[in-house]
């Protein structure tokens, strides 16, 4: 029955690493606890000491497994160096290349690599690399997203290139509920990874304005007015928020640098401002314009009613996706 563990996990249910830091020690450890795998975001900078400390602060709040996600197209060794040796389950990497040097590196200190991929190539890569589990994420999913095709068409070929290598798949994108799930066991997945469905929980370091209009809004939108001279050609999937309808065609050659600040925040304990169309989405500490910042959010976003708590998020997904496979499909 597909609703069991994966990589070591009782569930086979992931909770993304929401960046810049939406997903922190109180949700990862909410996500361990519930039987789930939970992801922390590493600094978009080399900050190994912060790192520590938000492993370690996790600890004190789950002595289950967990594990930290890495964006390679930043700076990050001092940062995986710290990982490596606080020995965390799982490390997760993104947007850049998956070297079998990275992985033999993880593996000598005992823990495991999963890429988040979004190209057929890049699974090619990871596969070769010699990883533990793949991501595979569709172009439903929300905040950065790097393939162009659709989660039904993607998992599958992925799940036939992998053939009967011990290679999990876990389907990215659009996922919310018990029936994204059950979908994803269909498509050739063991576990599926949500993001948008984290944000909403009342664990999430999400502002409560952004948590709000997760609820309220419908419409999300594949953009890159967001973030373009920080990190360009990473374009976002983001809530359809007036804001955005207001500046959806900014010419191609306009990016944040020369925009007005509209807020502050602390970020991963550094204090940033944060200018008109920087990209940076607004957490508990961020104050300001929060009409105007960037608001990721998949196209499952539709599907969130409520802020639960995380537990409560995976509960559901599992006893949904029993009900629904016990039902339907015996």
């Amino acid at each position: 029955m597909g609703w069991k563990g994966i990589l070591g996990f009782d569930y086979g249910i992931v909770q993304a690493p929401l960046g810049p830091d939406i997903s922190g020690p109180q949700l990862v450890a909410a996500v361990a606890n519930a039987g789930a795998l939970g992801f922390l975001r590493a600094p978009d900078w080399e900050s190994p000491d912060y790192l520590r400390e938000l492993i370690r602060k996790t600890r004190t709040l789950t002595d289950k497994p967990f594990g930290v996600g890495v964006v390679l197209a930043f700076p990050h060794e001092e940062n995986l160096k710290v990982i490596l040796d606080e020995k965390v389950a799982v490390l997760q990497v993104s947007w850049g290349e998956i070297s079998r040097e990275l992985v033999t590196e993880a593996h000598s200190a005992g823990v495991k690599v999963v890429p988040q991929i979004g190209r057929i190539e890049e699974a090619k890569q990871a596969i070769d690399a010699g990883v533990d589990g793949i991501i595979v994420q569709g172009q439903e999913a929300g905040g950065h997203v790097i393939g162009q095709d659709g989660l039904i068409a993607v998992v599958p070929r992925v799940v036939d290139l992998i053939g009967d290598r011990e290679i999990p798949v876990i389907a990215a994108g659009g996922i919310v509920d018990a029936r994204g799930y059950v979908a994803a066991l269909a498509l050739g997945a063991q576990g599926v990874c949500l993001g948008t469905r984290f944000v909403a929980t009342e664990e999430s370091h999400a502002h409560p304005t952004y948590k709000r209009k997760l609820v309220e809004l419908d419409e999300t939108a594949y953009t890159d007015v967001f973030g373009r001279a920080r990190w360009p050609g990473a374009p976002q999937r983001v809530l359809a928020t007036p804001f955005y309808k207001d500046w959806r065609s900014l010419p191609s050659h306009e990016n944040e640098t020369n925009q007005p600040v509209i807020g502050h925040s602390n970020i991963n304990g550094m204090e940033k401002e944060i200018r008109r169309f920087g990209g940076t989405v607004p957490n508990m500490s961020t104050t300001g314009d929060l009409e105007s910042m960037a608001m990721y959010g998949g196209e499952g976003v539709c599907l969130i009613k409520e802020i639960l708590p995380a537990g409560e998020v995976v509960r559901r997904l599992v006893e949904g996706a029993q009900r629904l496979i016990l039902q339907n499909f015996k």
